[in-house]
C-alpha cells in the first residue's frame, strides 16, 4: 500500500485561508450557492471528519457547508485542524482497515485520497473565490486527477461527489484538468460588483 503526505496540500490551503478578508465571507464560490463562509464552514468540518477517519473514530454527523454555522474562531481552528489531519494520516494504522467519514465507509487508503481531494479542490474553490493565486503541489494534484478521472462520465457514479465533467483540453495544465474532472470550470471567477 502506497502512502503519501497530506502536508503540502494542507499548507497551501492554510495559506489561502489566511488570505481571506472578513469582507469576503459573503462572496460567491464555484460551489453553487455556497458563499465563502459556507465553504470555510465545510473545511472546518471536513478537516475534523477526515482526521477522525484516520483515527478510526466516527463523528456525530458529517461536514456541512452552512455560512451561519461558521465557527467564530475559524481563523485559528482551521489551521490547527489541518495540522491534526496531517499528523493523523502520518500514522501507519490510518491507512489500514476501513474508515468512515460523512457516513461513508471505505478502505483507509481510499479515504486518504478523498481527504486529499477535498483539500486540493476546495483550496482552489477558496482561492479563486477570494482572488488569490493557487499553487497546489504537483503530486497532490496528480493523485486527485487520477481519483476524479476514475469515476468517468457516469452521473450516477459521480453523484454526491462531483458535478458533470467540464470539458478541458488534454494539453491543459494539470490543475485545470483536475478541476474539469470535478465538475468545475477552470475559468470561473466571481462576478465583479
Amino acid at each position: 500500500m502506497e502512502t503519501f503526505d497530506l502536508a503540502p496540500a494542507a499548507a497551501e490551503l492554510r495559506r489561502i485561508a489566511a488570505g481571506v478578508d472578513d469582507d469576503q465571507l459573503a462572496d460567491p464560490t464555484p460551489c453553487g450557492p455556497t458563499p465563502v463562509a459556507g465553504l470555510l464552514d465545510h473545511l472546518v468540518g471536513l478537516t475534523l471528519a477526515f482526521r477522525m477517519a484516520a483515527e478510526k473514530t466516527v463523528p456525530d454527523g458529517g461536514p456541512h457547508a452552512d455560512a451561519t454555522k461558521l465557527a467564530a474562531d475559524w481563523r485559528t481552528r482551521l489551521p490547527a485542524q489541518l495540522d491534526d489531519l496531517v499528523d493523523a494520516w502520518r500514522k501507519p494504522d490510518a491507512w489500514e482497515g476501513m474508515a468512515i467519514a460523512g457516513g461513508v465507509q471505505m478502505p483507509g487508503a481510499v479515504m486518504a485520497v478523498v481527504a486529499l481531494d477535498e483539500l486540493v479542490v476546495h483550496g482552489w474553490d477558496l482561492a479563486v473565490a477570494t482572488g488569490q493565486g493557487y499553487r497546489p503541489d504537483e503530486e497532490s494534484a496528480r493523485r486527485c486527477l487520477e481519483f476524479a478521472a476514475s469515476f468517468g462520465d457516469d452521473p450516477e457514479a459521480r453523484a454526491g461527489l462531483y458535478g458533470p465533467v467540464v470539458p478541458v483540453p488534454a494539453q491543459a495544465p494539470l490543475l485545470d484538468r483536475l478541476l474539469g474532472q470535478t465538475g468545475r470550470d477552470p475559468g470561473w471567477r466571481p462576478r465583479s460588483s
